[in-house]
Parts: C-alpha cells; sequence; structure tokens
C-alpha cells in the first residue's frame, strides 16, 4: 500500500490526500481479510484502487485531481495588466 501513496504523493497530492487513500485501502484490505462474504464485491474495487496510481502516471494524476474531475480545462485569466505609470 506504500508504493503507490509514494507515487501519489510524487504526483504533487498533499499528504492528507494520500493518508488518507492509504487508510481507505487499508481499511478495504483489512474488511476483504475479516468477512470472506464481501470478497466478491471489494476485491474489484481493492485491486482498481491499488493499481490506479501504476497505470496513470503521477503527472497524469496530479493533472485530473487539480483540474477538479469535472473534465474541465481550468479557467484562463483574461484581466488585462495593469498600464504602466508615467513619472516624470
Amino acid at each position: 500500500m506504500l508504493i503507490p501513496a509514494r507515487r501519489l504523493r510524487a504526483a504533487g497530492l498533499a499528504r492528507g490526500t494520500v493518508g488518507s487513500y492509504a487508510a481507505v485501502l487499508w481499511g478495504l484490505a483489512m474488511f476483504v481479510a475479516i468477512s470472506p462474504g464481501a470478497t466478491r464485491i471489494l476485491i474489484p474495487m481493492l485491486l482498481l484502487a491499488y493499481l490506479a496510481p501504476f497505470i496513470a502516471g503521477p503527472d497524469v494524476i496530479g493533472r485530473v485531481l487539480r483540474r477538479g474531475g469535472d473534465g474541465r480545462p481550468p479557467m484562463k485569466d483574461v484581466t488585462p495588466p495593469d498600464p504602466p505609470e508615467i513619472v516624470g
């Protein structure tokens, strides 16, 4: 669980986000280990959560998470610059 968390940290994610990811991944793994009935549903989710940082590189993960998740690019600042001051 620490290897994918390291890749997420290399992508520039905050420590809290990476810590939450690691805690959820660990919790899912422990729940699968304790209750064998839930394995049919949780193992695919656990596998996807573990492999996602390896499939998408750190730059892709960072770009997607910084964008916000709605698929739109960030807003562009179109404010004109201040005119230069004339000293004289």
